[in-house]
C-alpha cells in the first residue's frame, strides 16, 4: 500500500531524554570511538555528535509507526541522513526532540519519506537539527537509482585522508544496546534474510558514526564542537566482519567553515557510504 501523502507536515508529540555520562559512554564504545572529550572525568562530558541519533529515535519511531502513514517496515531503507549541529550535547542535558513529515514523494521503485527533527536542550536552545529520509521498496525493487553506471563517487584525486575501521562481529548488539534500535535486521539473520539481505547488517547510523569519528579525529583535531554539519546517502549494507574505508576530501570553504567530501567503501572497493559531506569551524 502507497504512503498516505495527507501525512505530509504531519507534527507528532515531543519527546524527552536525560543525558547521562554512562550513556554517553556506552554510546562512544559501541562505536569504537574512545575520544577523551566522551570517556573524560570531566563533570562537562561531551557527547559524540551522533549521539543525538537515540535521543531523538522515538521521534523517529513515533512517525514511522504511524498507522496513518501506512510505512511498511520490511520494505524500509534508511538511504540518506543529515544533521546541522548547533551546540554541543552534555552529561546532565535534558533533550526535548520533535518530528514533523517533511516531505513525502513517489520514486521509481518505491516511495521516500523526509522526517525533519528538532532537538533542543534544557534551556531552549536547539542543538541538532536532523532530516531522516528512508525509502520504501515497491514489489521487486531495489534501492533507489541515484547514480548512472560508471559515474565516479569520489573526486579523481588522492584522497587528503583513509581511515579504515573492522566491523566487530558484535557491534550490531552494541549498537542496538546504545541506541535503542532494535530492528531485527541488525540482530536476527532469519529476520534480515526474509528481508531479502544477505544476513545481519551493521545499523547505517553506526556506519555514519564511524565516519564522525574520522571527521572529528582527523579534520577537528578530536575537538567535537568543531563539526557543525554532516551528510551521508547510505547505498550498500555493512556486515560485521568487513572493514570500512573512510576517504576525505577537500571541498573548498564556506562562510569561514572548511568543506569536505568523503566516501566510505567496502573490501571489494564499492561504496557503503557517498555524496558525504562535512562542514568544519576554525579553531575556537
Amino acid at each position: 500500500m502507497p504512503l498516505n501523502q495527507a501525512c505530509a507536515g504531519k507534527q507528532y508529540p515531543a519527546r524527552r531524554s536525560e543525558v547521562t555520562r554512562d550513556a554517553i559512554e556506552k554510546y562512544a564504545r559501541a562505536c569504537d570511538d574512545l575520544n577523551p572529550h566522551y570517556l573524560g572525568p570531566t563533570a562537562a562530558l561531551l557527547a559524540p555528535p551522533m549521539f543525538g541519533a537515540p535521543l531523538v529515535w522515538q521521534s523517529v519511531m513515533d512517525a514511522i509507526g504511524d498507522p496513518e502513514l501506512g510505512v511498511d517496515m520490511l520494505h524500509l531503507v534508511h538511504s540518506a541522513h543529515e544533521v546541522e549541529f548547533y551546540e554541543p550535547i552534555r552529561a546532565g542535558d535534558t533533550i526535548t526532540s520533535t518530528a514533523m513529515i517533511r516531505t513525502i514523494e513517489s520514486e521509481p521503485n518505491g516511495e521516500s519519506l523526509v522526517l525533519e527533527l528538532a532537538a533542543h536542550n534544557q534551556r531552549g536552545a536547539l542543538v541538532q537539527l536532523t532530516r531522516f529520509t528512508v525509502f520504501i521498496r515497491g514489489p521487486r525493487a531495489g534501492r533507489p537509482a541515484r547514480r548512472r553506471p560508471g559515474e565516479s563517487i569520489a573526486p579523481q584525486t588522492a584522497p587528503l585522508a583513509e581511515i579504515s575501521y573492522p566491523i566487530a562481529p558484535d557491534q550490531t548488539r552494541r549498537y542496538a544496546e546504545a541506541s535503542g534500535d532494535f530492528n531485527p535486521i541488525h540482530l536476527d539473520e532469519t529476520v534480515a534474510r526474509m528481508a531479502g539481505l544477505p544476513g545481519i547488517i551493521l545499523h547505517g547510523l553506526c556506519t555514519m558514526a564511524l565516519c564522525c569519528k574520522a571527521v572529528v579525529d582527523r579534520l577537528c583535531d578530536g575537538d567535537p564542537r568543531r563539526l557543525k554539519r554532516l551528510r551521508v546517502r547510505f547505498t550498500r549494507p555493512v556486515l560485521p566482519g568487513q572493514t570500512i574505508t573512510v576517504r576525505i576530501w577537500p571541498a573548498g570553504q564556506n562562510e569561514g567553515r572548511a568543506i569536505y567530501e568523503f566516501d566510505t567503501i567496502n573490501p571489494a572497493g564499492q561504496a557503503v557510504i557517498r555524496e558525504g559531506l562535512a562542514e568544519v569551524a576554525p579553531p575556537a
